[in-house]
């Protein structure tokens, strides 16, 4: 047992602590507060300490536990609450209201409910760690794997089928030695050691979002990596929102990492409110939500995002695809250099300790679209918010971020101030993840998919470049092909890109019906490319009447997905009868 000799806010050090190791989890002073020891040197150990530590004495005790800062895995995460270090916040609150008290060690998961297990093995039967045992219906529609747990194989010795706690004994393993191995639906793990998998493939199914912006422009793959940078009141938690509601994962895990509180609560209000389309149930049932917001101690930011992507990995060891929210980054990057400069270590750029880079690229390398040990395919997705300070992307955080992440969504506070939203950047932003989905677009979309996209993608950029010379000496003195440059652009933005969070049917937009809105856009801009090339003056093709139809287009339900052919033929039939009348003869 050790003495506390120094308290600098959250990091305390404490001397005769010898026999503790590098992250070993240990009870603080008279109130058992929560610590994790983060160095130890002659004897003297540093520990960052996870509840606020004002009250707390020298000389006070420090108890090692002998385990590491684990998370605790089983049924009964689903639509829980947490903190930072997983304690149940909605728990929490029902014993002592608005505000925790230090020290509180509660049980993490429900241990007194009972949980139908459904055995999947039989007594006879080999198993090693990760291979499923059995399930439990942890909602009406989720099945729970319960899996061996680390350090346990061999023969099936006893299993049994009924409702049980997660404590109680569901199994027992006789390894190769003869010994006896009891098995409980819980399992722990440590936070900062990632899960283990066979082998990893090249993610090459992307993650649907129903954000068009995304799907079509700059796609996600499951189990790949995403950064969404972007300055203050840009939208960065709305975007991730939408794809926390939208995408096509089967659970979402939501870590806010130093968030405000009432963004936090706007998650649980709107998540609670959602009918998921898959289970016709709360959206909330296939959520873990993580909560460590900004008036929470700083040193349980570090711990939230290894708690969230813990459970994450979890989910994917079942054979899940699982997508971890993560918002924010820099808030955890804060927390690393607040406790770098209390551990007084060697500063590097902006104070940040010289690890922030390789801190942050294992986070995000847990990502992964893997065979698990138990032979199922599970992905893991990151997609994680960055808070530049003044939109500054030069800064630390983001070019660290920058190196190992995938799709970049660069977003631009000019594009949320005018309420166009998703306000992603589409000149800056990029995904490499396009090649890889190139051949799974062509085989569910239409083989002309990456043809439209590369049709968007260029005129959104000659647009850009046309722009300044509209600036410069006004739009009159356009040929009539910069012209319809200008236009086409006007309908990508406007009636593509926008994108409405408030309305039922733009919400979510299906690929299929992203595909059918660009073809149309395209067969417009070909087709009236086509009459400007044949004489026809661009003023006489401003005043179509199918202009109409592209506003209304993002609003056509799945059901009439056959209107576009309309569209299609209302474009044919307005510009052939511009051909057929002649037009002026204006410069091409």
């Amino acid at each position: 047992m050790g003495k506390i000799i120094k308290i600098s806010g959250p990091l305390i050090e404490a001397d005769n602590m010898e026999n503790t190791m590098v992250g070993e989890l240990v009870r603080v002073g008279n109130l058992k507060l929560t610590g994790e020891v983060t160095l130890i040197k002659n004897g003297v150990a540093s520990i960052q300490v996870y509840e606020e530590t004002s009250m707390l004495q020298v000389g006070e005790d420090v108890t090692p536990t002998g385990e590491l800062l684990s998370a605790y895995l089983a049924p009964g995460l689903l639509g829980g609450v947490f903190d930072g270090i997983e304690r149940p916040l909605d728990k929490l609150y029902g014993l002592e209201g608005d505000f925790l008290k230090r020290g509180n060690n509660i049980d993490r998961l429900d241990t007194t409910k009972l949980w139908g297990f459904v055995p999947t093995k039989k007594v006879g039967d080999r198993v090693s760690f990760g291979d499923e045992i059995g399930f439990v219906m942890e909602t009406k529609y989720f099945a729970h794997k319960i899996m061996v747990p680390q350090g346990v194989g061999g023969k099936i010795k006893s299993i049994k089928s009924g409702k049980f706690n997660i404590l109680d004994k569901i199994a027992v393993i006789e390894d190769k030695n003869g010994k006896n191995h009891s098995v409980t639906m819980l399992q722990k793990w440590a936070i900062k050691t990632p899960r283990p998998y066979l082998k990893k493939h090249s993610p090459d199914i992307p993650l649907i979002t129903g954000q068009r912006v995304i799907d079509t422009l700059f796609p996600i793959a499951r189990g790949g990596v995403c950064a969404i940078p972007g300055p203050f009141g840009s939208g960065k938690t709305v975007v991730q929102h939408q794809l926390a509601k939208y995408c096509d994962a089967d659970i979402i895990v939501y870590v806010g990492c130093g968030e405000r509180g009432n963004e936090i609560v706007d998650v649980i209000n709107e998540f609670s409110s959602i009918i998921d389309p898959k289970t016709k149930e709360s959206l909330l049932n296939r959520l873990v939500l993580i909560a460590n917001t900004s008036n929470m101690p700083v040193s349980a930011r570090e711990a939230s995002i290894y708690t969230g992507v813990t459970i994450a990995e979890y989910f994917r060891d079942m054979g899940y695809n699982v997508a971890l929210m993560a918002d924010s980054t820099s808030r955890y990057a804060e927390a690393l250099r607040e406790m770098s400069a209390r551990l007084e270590e060697m500063p590097g750029e902006e104070g940040y300790p010289a690890y922030l880079a390789s801190r942050l690229a294992s986070f995000y390398e847990r990502a992964g679209s893997v065979e698990n040990l138990n032979k199922t395919n599970g992905s893991l997705t990151i997609i994680g918010a960055v808070s530049p300070a003044g939109g500054d992307l030069s800064e630390p955080v983001s070019q660290a971020t920058l190196r190992v992440v995938k799709v970049f969504f660069a977003l631009s506070s000019s594009l949320a101030y005018s309420r166009h939203f998703p306000a992603i950047d589409w000149l800056q932003s990029y995904s490499m993840y396009s090649k890889n989905l190139q051949i799974w677009f062509e085989n569910n979309i239409s083989t002309e998919f990456e043809k439209y996209r590369t049709f968007l993608l260029k005129i959104l950029q000659e647009e850009s470049n046309l722009l300044e010379i509209v600036r410069l000496i006004g739009a009159d003195s356009l040929l009539n092909k910069e012209k319809l440059i200008l236009d086409t652009a006007k309908i990508i933005r406007e009636d593509f890109l926008y994108q409405s969070a408030y309305d039922d049917l733009d919400a979510f937009c299906n690929l299929k019906k992203q595909f059918r809105m660009v073809e149309a856009i395209y067969h417009y801009y070909d087709k009236l490319s086509y009459a400007v090339n044949n004489g026809v003056g661009f003023r006489e093709l401003e005043d179509l009447n199918v202009k109409t139809k592209f506003k209304e287009m993002k609003y056509i339900a799945d059901s009439k997905i056959n209107d576009f052919d309309g569209i299609l033929q209302q474009i044919d039939d307005e510009i052939d009868a511009k051909l057929d009348f002649g037009g002026e003869d204006e410069k091409l």
